[in-house]
């Protein structure tokens, strides 16, 4: 017949044609997909009440470690101590664990809470143990100390 498509005609079989704009396709996506600037979770923005109590907040004892999961998968382990010196109870404090790599860019930014509602308020002149645990820190880290910003306060 003059107006169908054979394998003869084509030349090759026209699973390899799907095959080939599947793969046109997905190269194109992840094209796309790798230049589309990093968004960081943010969580709502400090309020102008807590940032003025920043001040009465202190974190001690901060220390970093290396440990492997069970599933043989490297986490980064920060443990240290908050103290509240101020005159209110806090329901919740978080944190902004700020990773650089060896240029000063920033690899990964991640909101974690050290005080939590569930664990109850953190009154004033009490001090608190926190750890956090990271296993999705990029390759690329300088492997130092990430910065730690409070990023929010919630009072009780």
């Amino acid at each position: 017949m003059a107006g169908e498509i054979t394998k003869e005609r084509l030349g090759f079989k026209p699973s390899t044609l799907i095959v080939a704009v599947v793969v046109v396709v997905a190269g194109g996506f992840l094209w796309w997909w790798l230049k589309q600037p990093v968004h960081y979770a943010q969580g709502p923005p400090i309020t102008p009440e807590a940032k003025a109590y920043v001040r009465n907040l202190r974190l001690a004892e901060v220390e970093m470690k290396a440990a492997e999961s069970f599933m043989r998968q490297a986490v980064v382990e920060i443990t240290g101590k908050i103290g509240n010196a101020g005159e209110r109870p806090l329901k919740q404090v978080d944190l902004n664990c700020v990773f650089y790599d060896p240029y000063g860019q920033l690899v990964l930014r991640e909101r974690v809470s050290i005080v939590k509602p569930r664990s109850g308020p953190l009154n004033p002149g009490q001090t608190r143990s926190f750890r956090l645990a990271f296993d999705n820190i990029p390759q690329s880290w300088n492997q130092a100390l990430p910065q730690l910003v409070i990023a929010g306060i919630q009072f009780d």
